[in-house]
């Protein structure tokens, strides 16, 4: 069935016979402008309060929720003299001039960045992290008030088959490639040494078929959520480099660009799911930026054949 999250009827009818919710649907990537906060939270919050009234309404029980790293704001951060200290906001004057790594509040220090585990404190910094936290919020609320079981995979830098193409909204990989499919280099915003951690999209299906088989499980009423990422710590310009490789396109641009609303350094400490539900991930880096490049060939011979 194919329809509106937020029509009610339709989500009354895809709950028939339903015993659980793989719930991926969401309005994704940072936008273009805060003028898209409105169909961000319509998306978003309105589509999984729909969702989740009518779970309710069906006694459907178990909820698997599509989360993101995003929810975190910055990751973790160690200055060396005043241990874990919180990433300041990014400064307009600060990026303008380069000035892209994160500093102590207290003494001014550069930070060390490392991974960040599901206990950090939240700090939504866009308007799609807070409607991914508030996702959050509304399915730990239903869990509550329901007796259901609620499970949030905060996806990290998720890429592989079938990611969006030429849209302001898709991530970086899906950007980088679609810009070498055109024949152009990838524009790295930044210095291109911002850290992420990019998860191989059958890696990311693991995960959510083995949350789906643990929900069973849990105690009524309960919100549990996990950090799903390779523990691959790789940088922007490292993604750049291995696709314009794999598709023998021309190298990166580093440009200094930067958008507000980004964060430096995210990366992930999975070990909650790997212990917890015994996960692991399988597609190495390397592996997965070769298949993803690719399937934008398979795409380019189709489309001439």
């Amino acid at each position: 069935m194919i329809g509106d999250l937020r029509d009610p009827t339709v989500v009354a009818n895809a709950l028939r016979g339903v015993d659980a919710v793989c719930h991926q649907a969401a309005m994704v990537g940072l936008g273009v402008d805060f003028a898209d906060a409105p169909d961000y939270a319509d998306t978003n919050d309105v589509g999984t309060a729909v969702l989740l009234a009518a779970m309710a309404r069906a006694r459907v029980q178990r909820l698997l929720l599509a989360g993101s790293m995003v929810v975190y704001g910055e990751g973790r951060y160690d200055c060396a003299v005043h241990g874990t200290v919180p990433a300041p906001p990014r400064r307009v004057a600060d990026l303008g001039a380069g000035r892209f790594e994160p500093c102590c509040r207290l003494c001014g220090a550069e930070l060390t960045p490392g991974p960040v585990d599901e206990d950090a404190p939240v700090d939504p910094r866009n308007v799609y992290a807070a409607t991914k936290l508030h996702q959050e919020h509304l399915a730990s609320a239903w869990a509550r008030a329901c007796g259901g079981v609620a499970v949030s995979l905060r996806y990290h830098n998720v890429y592989g088959p079938g990611l969006p193409r030429d849209t302001p909204y898709a991530g970086v990989a899906a950007i980088f490639r679609s810009a070498l499919a055109r024949g152009e280099a990838p524009r790295v915003f930044e210095d291109g040494a911002q850290r992420r951690d990019f998860v191989h999209v059958t890696d990311v299906a693991a995960a959510n078929v083995a949350a789906l088989a643990s929900a069973g499980d849990r105690e009524p009423g309960s919100f549990r959520a996990y950090n799903v990422g390779s523990g691959e710590i790789r940088t922007v310009g490292d993604l750049a480099s291995a696709l314009a490789t794999a598709c023998g396109g021309p190298a990166p641009v580093v440009t200094g660009d930067y958008r507000l609303g980004d964060v430096r350094h995210i990366t992930a400490d999975s070990g909650r799911l790997r212990s917890e539900l015994g996960w692991r991930p399988r597609v190495a880096f390397a592996d997965g930026m070769a298949e993803f490049a690719a399937e934008e060939h398979e795409r380019e011979d189709y489309a001439r054949n």
